[in-house]
């Protein structure tokens, strides 16, 4: 089995939407009133599904964490300390909501955490160098 990709269960997909799209620059092509949006961010499938959908789909009812999200992160790595520091500026100045701003920790990462309309956690971090999958 390989991982193909994630997905967010979304409540509100015209804001998550203009989020990803205009917040992080995600090319998203769907309309604001979409179901679900399909998209592939650097060789990764990223997912918005609406809640309700699935619920339908599934014949099932969920329960959703309300406020910010502490049981996962979605990762974005840049490849200096400065971008790190400017991608969190950009995303605050465009209506994301700040969890952690920017600092170096002791391993040597430069990271900041951020988050989505709906609580969503979302590191932005940096080894000063460009990225390489190992």
């Amino acid at each position: 089995m390989k991982l193909d990709g994630f997905g967010l269960f979304v409540e509100d997909m015209g804001r998550m939407i203009r989020f990803y799209r205009d917040v992080l620059g995600f090319e998203i092509r769907e309309s604001e009133d979409a179901g679900n949006v399909y998209l592939v961010k650097d060789g990764t499938l990223f997912l918005l599904y609406g809640r309700k959908d699935f619920e339908n789909m599934t014949s099932r009812r969920y329960e959703y964490i309300k406020g910010l999200n502490g049981h996962f992160e979605i990762a974005l790595y840049v490849d200096t300390f400065e971008e790190v520091d400017k991608a969190y500026a950009d995303a605050i100045a465009k209506g994301a909501i700040s969890v952690l701003a920017p600092e170096t920790e002791c391993w040597g990462q430069r990271t900041c955490y951020i988050a989505d309309p709906e609580g969503n956690l979302i590191e932005i971090g940096s080894f000063n160098r460009p990225f390489a999958r190992k």
